[in-house]
């Protein structure tokens, strides 16, 4: 568990400001030092040879495969269904634009969804005359089998794809993926997994989940440079998958490679080194502790059970989820108010961390994200703080 000192020596490796204590990691991560040191590396390579580096017939898409490899064998899966994107949110938008969508077809979503990839899929709806429903999944929950009913209940005869989160975003909830992906296969419905939350926080298996798609970000728990991410998709489908931005491999596939990998692999010039330096990433990860990675993500785990516990006692409430259902996140239902928390939070007591509208009507949550530079002693202050704030 990170106590006092641990917490504190773990945030040298980080570049984040001492004078707040930065509770906030689920929203874009925080890249140590050393992974930044990493990328600037690549970033001088790239500079001082543009075209040997850049093009992808040199050294580029070599360097990309052995990226791509590493992150395949993290999660269980053969690297060839592995493509890379920009961010989670790229990856939806390329699934969702592309899938064959008729008038009087449907999308599922839930209302813990994250707003932007909600928005991707009912624009592609839109544009084809589907519609969307919505899963209302209850929080506070007391199952995951609330999750797995709420989205049968949404699933009809014109349901063709569901998104799902692995780990939603406004309400830290892990989602039960493998019992709601028996239930949309069953009814005949492909399900798109939003992964965003989940390396670096959840241990993966691709195969075992029984999805059809699956897209995540690497700047957020595996702590790698802003912008980078994967999709995968089984490879049935691969043919139907496009880019968000078509380029050259459309009518031109890279020799040795599928026109998946050749399209997503270049869509026009762009950095690859937040890409390049994930690897960098995941090793420093895997040095926090002796166990490596699964450690760490053990170790956020119980920082975050205690971390709910104490702001629980200090709100007097109960905890809104099982054990089962936390990651790294904990969002906590707070009191109906008008006054500016999150800016006084910030401000006046220097933690950072979001206070937005919940899923239901004239609700509000809090929302801690823990990493390895996190510490008892910063939850204890909250806790100690948050009454004396709260109408």
């Amino acid at each position: 568990m990170n106590d006092s000192s641990t917490g504190q020596h773990r945030r040298e490796h980080w570049r984040l400001n001492p004078a707040i204590d930065f509770l906030n990691h689920g929203s874009f991560g925080a890249t140590p030092t050393v992974v930044l040191d990493a990328q600037r590396r690549f970033r001088d390579a790239m500079e001082s040879d543009p075209i040997e580096f850049l093009a992808p017939e040199r050294e580029l898409l070599p360097k990309l495969d052995r990226v791509r490899e590493v992150i395949a064998q993290r999660v269980n899966a053969d690297a060839r269904d592995i493509a890379w994107v920009r961010n989670a949110t790229d990856g939806v938008n390329a699934v969702v634009q592309s899938f064959p969508l008729k008038p009087g077809d449907n999308v599922v979503v839930t209302d813990h969804g994250y707003n932007a990839c909600s928005n991707a899929v009912r624009y592609a709806a839109e544009r084809c005359g589907a519609e969307v429903r919505v899963a209302e999944i209850p929080f506070p929950i007391a199952s995951p089998d609330e999750v797995v009913d709420a989205i049968e209940r949404a699933i009809d005869d014109a349901t063709r794809l569901l998104l799902i989160d692995h780990v939603t975003s406004p309400t830290g909830l892990v989602f039960p993926i493998e019992a709601i992906a028996d239930v949309a296969r069953r009814r005949g419905v492909r399900v798109h997994v939003d992964g965003a939350h989940a390396p670096g926080m959840l241990a993966i298996d691709l195969p075992r989940l029984g999805v059809d798609y699956y897209t995540a970000n690497h700047h957020k728990w595996l702590c790698a440079p802003k912008t980078s991410g994967f999709l995968w998709v089984k490879p049935e489908l691969q043919a139907q998958v496009r880019p968000t931005v078509i380029s050259h491999a459309a009518n031109r596939a890279i020799d040795g490679r599928s026109r998946f990998l050749s399209e997503f692999d270049w869509t026009g010039t762009f950095d690859p080194s937040p890409l390049l330096a994930v690897p960098a990433a995941i090793e420093f990860l895997d040095s926090l502790y002796p166990g490596g990675l699964a450690e760490l993500m053990q170790s956020n785990h119980r920082l975050a059970l205690q971390s709910r516990d104490r702001l629980c006692e200090a709100l007097e409430i109960a905890p809104p989820a099982p054990d089962s259902m936390l990651g790294s996140l904990v969002a906590l239902p707070l009191p109906a108010s008008d006054a500016p928390l999150q800016q006084i939070l910030r401000d006046q007591h220097g933690f950072e961390f979001p206070i937005y509208p919940g899923p239901k009507p004239d609700t509000r949550l809090m929302r801690v994200s823990l990493q390895a530079y996190n510490d008892v002693d910063q939850i204890d202050r909250l806790a100690d703080l948050l009454p004396k704030l709260l109408p």
